[in-house]
Parts: C-alpha cells; structure tokens; sequence
C-alpha cells in the first residue's frame, strides 16, 4: 500500500482575530494556488490516491479538496477525528485498514508536528523527527496495511523542492 501524509498548505495567521476559533482558519489565495501546483507537479509524478482522509479543520479540508479536485476522478475525501492537533494514529490506522486493502493508495492530511512524528513512527520507531513544511507530501510504502515502523519513505517533497 502506498500512503501520502500531507501537511495543509498555507493558511491565514495563527491567532488573527477574523479566526477566534482556529478550527476555522482558512487557506490563503497564496496557499491555494501554490499547493494547486505542487499537486499538478506530484501527480505528474504518480500521486494518485483513491480515499484521502482529514482533519475536520477548515485549513486541512481545504487542502484536501485541491488533491481531490487536481487529480481528478473523484478520490473521496472524509473528515477523520484521529487527525486533529495531537493525532491519534493507532485509531487512524485501524481506521484505514478497515478502508483499504494493501493495493490501495490513501492520504492522510493533519497537522505539525503530528504529520512528521506520524511519518516517522511509520517509517522507523518513532523517536526520529521529520519536519514538514506547510504543504508537504510525503509518499510512504508498505507491504501490506500501513503499520509503524513497517513504512518506507519514498520521497518527500516541498513547494520549494518542486520550484511551486
């Protein structure tokens, strides 16, 4: 199974007051279209996951619509609890082996840290960190399920590494 963790892309500031409720904090015009073309570039490359799952956050479903719309063919996006701040990744697995069977492709779109100690759990035992910038995809491999520690990382990729 091949499994995209992805870090929202660009959002308004942390604590402007047009967002008191962070949960509602949008992406910016900026980080829409940038991220419109990092997914264009990585789908060039292969991304094309068939479920992709996120927080309920407005700033993650909004990045989780632009794969959906970029890649076409209508992957299904749904809002999972497990990817709110402080993650929770043994319901967010057990989740996604329900989903999925080891052929698939799914994506995971949270929040830092999370996404990076998420990712590194999943490719090692978890003590490692990973940073991700906002907008960052990162493509993990497994032969069967996802489970930690049984992850590949295949590659990782930034705005800045795509030139986005």
């Amino acid at each position: 199974m091949m499994l995209y963790v992805i870090r929202h892309a660009w959002a308004g500031q942390f604590g402007d007051p047009r967002w008191p409720d962070d949960w509602h904090r949008p992406l910016t015009d900026e980080g829409r279209k940038r991220f419109r073309r990092m997914v264009v570039e990585l789908a060039a490359r292969g991304l094309a996951p068939r479920q992709i799952a996120t927080s309920p956050l407005v700033r993650c479903r909004q990045t989780a619509e632009i794969v959906a719309e970029q890649l076409g063919g209508d992957p299904s996006v749904v809002e999972r609890r497990e990817l709110v701040p402080g993650s929770d990744l043994t319901g967010l697995l057990d989740w996604t082996r329900r989903k999925a069977d080891h052929r698939d492709e799914m994506a995971w779109v949270g929040h830092a840290p999370d996404v990076g100690r998420m990712t590194a759990a999943l490719i090692g035992d978890g003590s490692a960190w990973i940073h991700f910038a906002k907008g960052t995809v990162a493509a993990i491999r497994f032969p069967g399920h996802p489970a930690p520690g049984q992850g590949e990382l295949r590659w990782l990729a930034t705005a800045k590494v795509l030139g986005c």
